[in-house]
């Protein structure tokens, strides 16, 4: 399999339909919709295209609101 785009949109046969989050030439990681991140080694996985990367880079999201502390 090649290296990735960010944010194609990927079949697996086992873990269904996915986000590449991150991919070079050693590591490839998925985000899937029902059992979360996973990460393949890029020479030997397999899975079907079936989304090319949005024109516009994804909007990562990293942790969320931090919640107030009560003094």
């Amino acid at each position: 399999m090649q290296i990735l785009s960010e944010g194609q949109t990927i079949r697996h046969q086992q873990y269904g339909v996915g986000r590449v989050t991150e991919s070079n030439t050693e590591r490839t990681t998925i985000d899937f919709d029902s059992h979360g991140v996973k990460k393949f080694v890029t020479s030997i996985w397999t899975a079907e295209l079936i989304g090319d990367a949005p024109t516009d880079r994804p909007i990562r999201r990293r942790g969320g609101r931090r919640k107030a502390v009560k003094k």
